[in-house]
């Protein structure tokens, strides 16, 4: 994963215009288009003619490799529309956090994937797999959770919510079509779900991996670093001369001239205090 991840990495850097600027921003175009013709269209005719079929496609109707990319999710046009919404955010998003050439090889393998399985179902067990765009976005979810999982969204524009949340009852969805589909006895149905979420694990399982690890972040090598900087300055400020010294931070007048320093009366022996912890320090007992 990591040594492919370095790869698609040095070819985006090698080739920074490539990919499709505001890729997500058409496809939610196309698709709010789609929608209007599809609730005007009374002759139903529509969703077949863009829907995914290996042996129409075979045939020469080619257009289906990606029109099945903008079929409706469902008749209802609220739901329609803050579904759009949410996909245009987080598609833009991560087109923004990764480059547009990393985010259109995102989300182009996500599409060839729902394609090659498509084909591998019908070449093996003759069955034409009903590909929609559903699951290919909501895995997106997925990816901005563990980039942004304390990033609030509003839900139905009321209900503040956190991302990571959002990705956890998106993972209670896959996992429930997923087992309901295969009770149902529809195995090559019930797999669709999870070919989505392999372009989720190809693109994001490191940063998954570091989300779930919290502790291991806390020794990085950056934090080694800070730590060992914080501890030269510290050596560094103690083999300064100086006349005051607080006993809490170790500031001296030295480092910080325009400091007051004070001694407390309430502490046993001689202990020097910044103004800052004059009135806040533990004091000294013997």
């Amino acid at each position: 994963m990591k040594a492919l991840n370095r790869a698609i990495d040095r070819f985006c850097q090698k080739h920074r215009r490539f990919g499709i600027p505001k890729l997500m921003l058409y496809i939610v175009f196309v698709s709010a288009a789609v929608y209007l013709i599809y609730m005007m269209d009374s002759t139903f005719m529509l969703i077949p003619l863009l829907g995914f079929n290996p042996a129409l496609i075979l045939k020469g109707e080619v257009w289906r490799l990606i029109t099945w990319v903008f079929i409706p999710l469902n008749d209802n046009l609220f739901f329609t529309a803050i579904a759009l919404y949410f996909y245009y955010f987080i598609g833009s998003t991560l087109e923004r956090e990764w480059g547009t050439p990393k985010f259109t090889i995102y989300y182009l393998t996500g599409i060839l994937l729902n394609i090659i399985y498509g084909f591998a179902a019908f070449y093996i067990a003759d069955f034409i797999a009903f590909l929609t765009p559903s699951f290919l976005n909501l895995s997106m979810f997925f990816a901005f959770a563990v980039l942004f999982p304390d990033h609030r969204v509003m839900l139905f524009f009321i209900i503040p919510v956190k991302m990571k949340w959002l990705a956890i009852i998106d993972a209670v969805f896959f996992a429930y079509t997923f087992v309901s589909t295969l009770v149902l006895g529809h195995i090559i149905s019930a797999f669709i779900p999870v070919v989505a979420l392999l372009n989720f694990f190809l693109f994001c399982a490191h940063y998954l991996v570091r989300l779930l690890r919290p502790i291991q972040a806390r020794s990085t090598p950056q934090a080694i670093n800070f730590k060992k900087a914080a501890k030269q300055v510290q050596r560094e400020r103690a083999s300064e001369p100086y006349r005051h010294k607080c006993a809490v931070c170790g500031k001296t007048d030295v480092g910080n001239p325009g400091l007051e320093f004070r001694y407390c009366s309430r502490c046993d022996g001689y202990h020097c205090f910044c103004s800052e912890h004059i009135n806040s320090h533990v004091h000294f007992k013997e």
